[in-house]
């Protein structure tokens, strides 16, 4: 029997022109696909031998258990099968990647990773921002809100570090989360939101730190969206602002 494998494959965040040309041969090779609900479906259309599994993960939506997907994952490769797990943005960014590598590898199952574009990334990308532009930052931070135990990170303390702050997955804590970034930065902070990024749904909203909260509830503006703070984020020279923030 041919020795099986899994590729951990980064999907990028949504506009499929990102993918790397060693990511769609990957596709194109795949036996088994599994498709995170936060990839463009329309990937499937580049693996058109594989058998698809949905295996779809949101905040706030019924999920697959982990532990189940994993599992997958090893009894199709063992049966010597190339498995393509594909995961929305950049697999070793918030993907839950070193579990999976750590259950693969336990059970002798080759992995194989490619990387993606991450949505922070693609976020900055839309604005037109460098997120470590030397006059405003030496550094950047990507943080996740929702942590496995639901607890919060220090937002204090990252406020403090000084560099430019992209978070993900914290759109239904954003009043929670500027609220503690307030206690360090000031209220005019630049700072931002931008929803499905890279996609033809994508909206950006820009404002500052003391409105964010209300300026993207305002928008409509929900999951999945990054959240984007810092003196950086005000170098953005979009001309396009979200029309429930025009009056």
């Amino acid at each position: 029997m041919t020795a099986g494998k899994v590729i951990l494959l980064g999907a990028g965040p949504g506009d499929l022109d990102l993918l790397t040309l060693k990511a769609a041969k990957a596709l194109a090779s795949a036996e088994v696909l599994l498709l995170d609900d936060l990839a463009n479906p329309a990937i499937v259309e580049l693996a058109p031998q594989a058998q698809l599994i949905r295996v779809g993960k949101r905040g706030g939506c019924k999920s697959t258990p982990q532990d189940f997907i994993q599992r997958l994952m090893r009894r199709y490769a063992l049966q010597g099968k190339i498995v393509v797990r594909v995961k929305g943005g950049e697999v070793l960014l918030f993907g839950r990647a070193g579990e999976e590598i750590t259950f693969l590898q336990a059970a002798g199952v080759q992995v194989e990773i490619i990387n993606g574009i991450s949505s922070g990334l693609a976020a900055a990308t839309s604005l037109g921002i460098s997120l470590t532009h030397r006059e405003h930052c030496q550094g950047v931070t990507f943080v996740t809100a929702h942590a496995q135990d639901h607890s919060e990170p220090n937002w204090s303390a990252l406020a403090a570090t000084g560099t430019t702050l992209v978070i993900y997955m914290g759109m239904s804590r954003i009043a929670n989360i500027t609220k503690g970034l307030l206690a360090i930065l000031p209220d005019s902070t630049p700072a931002a939101v931008v929803q499905w990024a890279s996609t033809p749904q994508e909206r950006c909203l820009l404002s500052t730190l003391g409105k964010l909260a209300f300026d993207a509830t305002a928008a409509g503006i929900g999951s999945p969206a990054i959240i984007l703070v810092g003196d950086a984020i005000g170098e953005s020279r979009m001309t396009i602002i979200e029309d429930a923030l025009v009056a």
